[in-house]
């Protein structure tokens, strides 16, 4: 695992202790955007680790029994490629719900610039330049 994703994957597990964003490895002018979120209905993207945060906790707060978990991560230069499975009961509808999504991070200098959130992990796969990859 190169340097970077193991950069992303200790924040995964530092939120997975914590449920918390570990901002001794998050840049001050990151942006959390979920522009590539297909539907998504609230802001699209979040500024800095306060705007991670405030999306962080009203997504789990819509959840019972919430779990995220780490399928793979994929380098690519100054990108890494999460690919997510999360499952859980919505709060408000009583459903259970499972899903795969990818998170697409840009780390640079050791620090996490970005994260842009995928709906079609093919999507995300192409845009970091894996498409030749299995998602």
């Amino acid at each position: 695992m190169g340097r970077n994703a193991e950069i992303i994957r200790s924040g995964y597990e530092h939120f997975a202790i914590t449920g918390d964003m570990p901002a001794e490895i998050v840049a001050t002018d990151f942006v959390w955007d979920m522009s590539h979120y297909s539907g998504w209905p609230e802001e699209q993207t979040y500024d800095g680790v306060d705007g991670a945060r405030t999306f962080l906790r009203r997504w789990s707060e819509s959840w019972d029994d919430w779990e995220l978990e780490v399928e793979s991560l994929h380098e690519a230069g100054d990108q890494v490629l999460a690919i997510m499975h999360q499952s859980g009961r919505s709060k408000e509808a009583g459903l259970p719900v499972a899903m795969t999504f990818a998170m697409l991070w840009t780390v640079r200098d050791g620090m996490q610039l970005r994260m842009e959130m995928y709906s079609d992990t093919a999507e995300a796969m192409r845009a970091a330049g894996l498409q030749d990859r299995d998602a």
